[in-house]
């Protein structure tokens, strides 16, 4: 099995997501004042909401690619059949979003946004190799997957 197939996109999605993770936290914890979400206990409220929606589809995307990829498997069912990047949209809109709010933070909505964008550049590669591996069936996953892109 080559590793690429497991990973897709994720090692230039984590590329260009990391400095701005490394300078926000960094920031985060020189002026926390600045990223002080302050929305009291609804935003830790919506924190737990979002992380208790956010790391099942996670682990379970997980899970399917671990288990599926390496068998040469077209993943469409779960959370795939929701958004065509759970993994990735699980992290950005909701969990990295949820863990920011349950610190009192904007800075996860922010890595968020740029971990959404970042999986927005480069996941359309890994598009352009599943419709070529699978033609017939990514078409029809692609016309039948509830969000293409949230």
């Amino acid at each position: 099995m080559d590793i690429r197939n497991l990973v897709g996109a994720g090692d230039r999605i984590a590329t260009l997501t990391l400095p701005f993770a490394v300078a926000g936290i960094a920031a985060n914890v020189l002026w926390p004042s600045i990223f002080r979400a302050e929305l009291g206990p609804a935003g830790m409220i919506l924190g737990v909401v979002l992380v208790s929606a956010g790391v099942p589809l996670w682990l379970t995307s997980v899970v399917q690619i671990l288990v599926l990829v390496p068998r040469g498997k077209l993943i469409t069912r779960g959370p795939f059949a929701l958004v065509r990047h759970p993994l990735y949209t699980s992290v950005a809109l909701l969990v990295l979003p949820g863990v920011g709010l349950l610190f009192d933070s904007w800075l996860g909505v922010e890595l968020g946004l740029v971990l959404y964008l970042a999986s927005r550049r480069f996941a359309p590669s890994e598009e352009r190799e599943l419709a070529a591996r699978f033609p017939q069936e990514y078409a029809a996953y692609r016309r039948r997957v509830l969000l293409p892109w949230l």
